[in-house]
């Protein structure tokens, strides 16, 4: 389990969020979601030391997770941002294969098991096809599918996302939610962050709302914080109030569905 306690969090020295508790449970989809500028990706990003916790802690599966060498947090938790500002001019395989660095020794010779787990990993993402094409040529959808396969060639059992369907089309997310289960069944731990509140009601086993703090009316220095947090249907509530809107239900023999207007 992946737990916040009391974790105060800043970026590049601007105070962001203040006092957060919060526990990702094992093996279960965790979706975090939000107006923009609450403070979700920063949330994240103090896992990936893009921000920076000022007090507090963060402990995964018992250990200070912050105090755990480099090396070792990317043999534990594996992060793959949203953005991304330079591409490699690197073939496929060999991006993906730089989620095994963790493993590999100042040499990077890599081991029969880093090459199996590459070549699972880009199976699972059906991107084996593109193995030696340059990642640069690639269209944005098929992109992001490799750099998901590099995040998974880490082989952690908790894995962040952060806004990871943003250049997939429709049948593209479909693919995408649909790895995410099959992930969960492999008792995978996942967190994530997405803007389509359908999504992320109908995928999630739970749910983390935040809000801005009105900090622009007040003297509160923080510029998120969270709202809500429980299971989908506990959130509804919350997700209405802030997003200002209402949902309709819909099922049908393939499940049950929300959407919002």
């Amino acid at each position: 389990m992946l737990k916040y306690s009391h974790v105060f969090i800043s970026c590049q020295r601007v105070p962001i969020l203040a006092d957060i508790s919060l526990s990702f449970p094992k093996g279960k989809i965790t979706t975090l979601i939000g107006p923009n500028g609450c403070g979700k990706t920063t949330l994240l990003q103090c896992l990936n030391g893009v921000s920076h916790v000022t007090e507090g802690n963060i402990c995964l599966d018992g250990q200070d997770y912050l105090k755990l060498p480099p090396r070792e947090r990317a043999r534990k938790l594996s992060f793959l941002p949203q953005i991304r500002t330079i591409i490699p001019t690197l073939p496929v395989k060999t991006l993906v294969e730089h989620g095994r660095f963790p493993y590999l020794g100042f040499s990077r010779k890599k081991t029969a098991e880093d090459i199996s787990i590459v070549q699972k990993a880009m199976e699972f993402t059906h991107i084996s096809q593109y193995a030696d094409q340059y990642v640069d040529t690639l269209s944005g959808g098929i992109r992001q599918r490799v750099f998901f396969a590099m995040t998974l060639a880490q082989d952690c059992d908790t894995i962040v996302l952060d806004e990871p369907v943003t250049y997939l089309d429709l049948q593209g997310q479909k693919d995408f939610f649909d790895m995410l289960f099959l992930l969960r069944r492999q008792k995978k731990t996942i967190i994530l962050t997405l803007h389509d509140l359908s999504h992320a009601i109908r995928i999630s086993d739970q749910l983390i709302v935040m809000e801005k703090s009105g900090k622009e009316n007040s003297d509160m220095p923080y510029a998120g914080k969270i709202a809500a947090w429980g299971t989908p249907v506990e959130c509804l509530p919350a997700i209405e109030k802030i997003f200002c809107t209402k949902h309709k239900k819909f099922e049908d023999k393939e499940g049950t569905y929300y959407f919002f207007g």
